[in-house]
């Protein structure tokens, strides 16, 4: 396992990580969730995501169960929470002072630690000025809650105003964003954000590298049962998947697959070292239900050296999606 800075900090994140959407208390639960975690860990990932939306908060009391079982020093991993969607109350969702301060102290006991290394704001909030925010998350970094903080999902004009903010109040300004970057979703990462990666040294933890499952060629042939996008409260997923832009996503998926198989990898490992290419994505997050899942994915590292010039020009001639001026390899 090798290691990058999350952008200008001096925090080291695992190149590859673990995230837990999805699969914690709703497919995995705590005994499941220490092998796949000690897994992981052994394998020197030393990042961990996880959100407040996650389950209603069920997949962090899952993961800090897990971690407090599995006995690791503090100083050994990194931890992340998500704050907007916290429940249905008015002071239960958004940005607001009160609302990041409350979320940050439930995520401290549903994970079973005594600070968050990572803080991520999980969307923009509109309704709440963006002083109040970056000031809430400020304050929790003087109190010793939260060591970072960041956002998810964020304009590189959102991210570009909570520096101004934190600049002329003398505040903590973000130092990360958390954003969709795949083959099929690449405009953010390597467009819009092109302008801020120097000017604010921003780090990127990248989710959704396989595009929801897309680019491991499982729905090739329809939604299986056992896939993510079968499940209920997921219907939006298989839209995605059997729509218009799902089905010519699916061709590009199998010429895709061709390219890996001439390369010697399975396509979610050319898929996943695809995203490591770029300098600017400081770690890949990864999602597993189940441990043969995650040793799967891991081995992709063992082909790093495996993404010469000429495949990686012949992947831009399948997906043809390529931003104008990008800002990548």
């Amino acid at each position: 396992m090798d290691y990058r800075r999350l952008g200008r900090s001096g925090l080291r994140v695992s190149e590859f990580s673990f995230g837990s959407w999805v699969t914690f208390a709703r497919q995995v639960d705590v005994a499941p969730a220490k092998e796949i975690l000690a897994a992981a860990y052994d394998a020197g990932v030393n990042f961990f995501d996880n959100a407040e939306g996650y389950e209603q908060g069920g997949s962090e009391r899952v993961m800090g169960q897990a971690i407090a079982e599995l006995g690791w020093s503090r100083d050994s991993f990194v931890v992340s929470s998500k704050v907007f969607w916290g429940g249905d109350k008015p002071t239960q969702r958004g940005l607001s002072a009160k609302h990041v301060t409350d979320a940050c102290h439930a995520a401290l006991k549903r994970l079973r630690v005594d600070y968050l290394d990572l803080y991520f704001c999980h969307r923009p909030d509109v309704d709440t000025p963006v002083e109040e925010t970056v000031r809430a998350m400020h304050n929790l970094i003087t109190q010793g809650k939260v060591l970072y903080w960041g956002t998810s999902e964020w304009s590189a004009q959102a991210i570009t105003e909570a520096h101004a903010v934190a600049a002329r109040w003398g505040l903590t300004p973000p130092v990360m964003e958390q954003p969709q970057y795949n083959l099929f979703v690449r405009d953010k990462v390597e467009a819009e954000y092109r302008p801020i990666y120097e000017s604010f040294g921003l780090g990127t933890t990248i989710w959704s590298p396989l595009a929801s499952g897309l680019l491991t060629g499982k729905y090739n042939d329809g939604v299986p049962q056992d896939a993510r996008a079968a499940l209920k409260g997921y219907e939006w997923l298989r839209e995605m998947i059997e729509g218009q832009e799902g089905r010519a996503r699916v061709e590009k998926v199998k010429g895709l697959a061709k390219l890996a198989g001439q390369a010697g990898m399975p396509l979610h490992h050319m898929a996943l070292l695809w995203c490591l290419q770029n300098p600017r994505v400081s770690t890949v997050i990864l999602g597993a239900s189940r441990l043969s899942q995650l040793h799967d994915n891991l081995k992709a590292l063992d082909r790093k050296a495996a993404m010469p010039p000429d495949l990686m020009a012949a992947i831009e001639g399948v997906v043809q999606n390529r931003p104008a001026d990008p800002q990548r390899f």
